[in-house]
């Protein structure tokens, strides 16, 4: 990680999201201090701890994408929550420390995959192994009949070294058959064979347990607890070669998996490196009379987030977490409410604050042409796998720009992916017919796209069925 300068980050960024160079800063500082701090004495390493992010702005600005590209630039465990869909104890809905239990879950998931990884080569082994056990069943005492199957130059040979003992030539002659279909299994030939495989079937319990405190905190982990007082069966099934051999390879590299190291790398990563992106923090800031209607958990919500955000010890399946030094990134419209809206104390979580700038049809522009992932490349790679060229003239991007702006002016903004709306609308007959106009090149151009959309453009409200 010593290489991703907050230039770098940002550069990384850029290929991705166009503007908002201020939230792409802030993000590239918070995580290059995650480097800095790895370098510090132990005893000063604890104390520094990650500066929170608000990121104000409205919706398909960038601001999850930002986050989300992040992550996984720099190989972060993370996840995305809806601050709207938590409550505060007592009410129904989920407790605000089961994000952090859901990022435990993806840095476990996303740590046992790695070690597979590393395993899978000797798993691969082991599996071809069972397979042979399953084509040559049973050790034979006496010739295999596969073994008649050998060259008359090797039966030749085989006489003038076998043994005098019977059982000593068996064992020989099994070996070679057994290295003979070896070989085959290699070269794919036996691929269409079909085999018995048994496996082991859990039952997964339908049962789920609604605490108010957290069913974690109740000291059970009913997962496991499950497990053990539920048995799995052993389920045969027939398949091909082709089939068992992945479903052997997998079950022998879950068996080479340390579990126990899988845990502790996944709590460390999960404690050190993990972020949490906390979408819509807005709507739990309370506006008007408090304590009646909907808002009467809302204050409640932002202090259960308190501990969390500040720093507090959560019971996961998997051990205890820490959340001192988890970044949190929230992000919100606040057309309604305002970030002082917030109670004080989660403010003070919060130093950093930027803001989002709405998008123009010069952005737009940009985006449909600039980014790796830009939608005029998109649904170009798409429309390619059925024998159609399409290219997008430079006139036609401005004017899918120019109606997108108008479109999201007179109706909902929701930024960048009023884009993908206008597109699809653009391409609708183009992608229903490609299949019969194989081999045909069509070019966009901006009187193709202003013939196509002008019904929408001209008609107000029509614009409010394109969401």
């Amino acid at each position: 990680m010593k290489h991703l300068t907050p230039r770098v980050i940002v550069a990384e960024l850029d290929k991705y999201i166009i503007g908002q160079d201020a939230a792409k800063k802030a993000v590239a500082i918070a995580i290059r201090n995650r480097w800095r701090r790895q370098q510090l004495a132990p005893d000063l390493r604890d104390e520094v701890t990650p500066k929170n992010i608000i990121m104000i702005g409205p919706t398909g600005v960038g601001k999850t994408e930002i986050a989300r590209r992040l992550a996984g630039l720099v190989k972060a465990p993370f996840i995305k929550v809806e601050a709207s869909k938590y409550t505060e104890v007592g009410y129904v809905g989920r407790d605000v420390e089961s994000m952090v239990r859901d990022l435990v879950e993806v840095t476990m998931n996303a740590v046992n995959a790695e070690e597979m990884e590393t395993v899978q080569e000797k798993a691969a082994g082991l599996a071809e192994e069972r397979l042979l056990d399953l084509l040559l069943p049973e050790r034979p005492t006496t010739r295999h009949p596969a073994a008649e199957e050998e060259d008359e130059d090797e039966q030749e040979h085989e006489h003038e070294q076998e043994p005098e003992g019977t059982e000593v030539a068996t064992e020989r002659q099994y070996a070679r058959a057994r290295e003979r279909f070896r070989r085959l299994l290699r070269d794919s030939k036996l691929d269409d064979r079909r085999v018995e495989i048994t496996s082991q079937e859990r039952s997964q319990p339908t049962v789920e347990i609604f605490s108010s405190a957290g069913i974690e905190q109740m000291g059970f982990d009913f997962q496991n607890m499950f497990e053990r007082l539920m048995p799995g069966r052993q389920v045969s099934r027939a398949m091909t070669v082709r089939e068992a051999r992945d479903l052997l390879t997998q079950q022998e590299a879950e068996k080479l998996v340390d579990r126990e190291k899988v845990r502790s790398i996944a709590l460390e990563r999960a404690q050190n490196s993990g972020i949490i992106f906390i979408d819509e923090i807005d709507k739990i800031t309370s506006v008007g009379p408090k304590g009646a209607g909907p808002d009467v958990s809302r204050e409640g919500v932002q202090r259960d987030l308190l501990p969390i955000v500040e720093g507090s010890t959560v019971v996961t399946r998997h051990g205890m977490v820490r959340t001192d030094h988890i970044l949190f990134i929230a992000a919100g419209a606040f057309t309604v409410a305002k970030p002082s809206d917030l109670i004080p104390e989660l403010q003070g979580r919060f130093p950093i604050r930027v803001e989002l700038s709405s998008l123009s049809a010069d952005d737009f522009v940009r985006i449909l042409t600039e980014p790796r992932n830009a939608l005029t490349k998109q649904y170009a790679a798409l429309l390619a796998t059925e024998g159609i060229g399409i290219e997008f003239a430079p006139d036609a991007v401005r004017a899918i720009a120019d109606i997108a702006a108008v479109i999201n002016a007179r109706a909902q903004n929701i930024g960048a992916r009023r884009l993908h709306t206008v597109m699809e609308k653009l391409l609708e007959d183009i992608s229903f017919y490609a299949p019969d106009r194989r081999g045909e090149r069509i070019q966009v151009d901006a009187k193709m796209v202003n013939e196509t959309l002008k019904d929408i453009v001209q008609d107000e409200d029509l614009t409010r069925y394109i969401l």
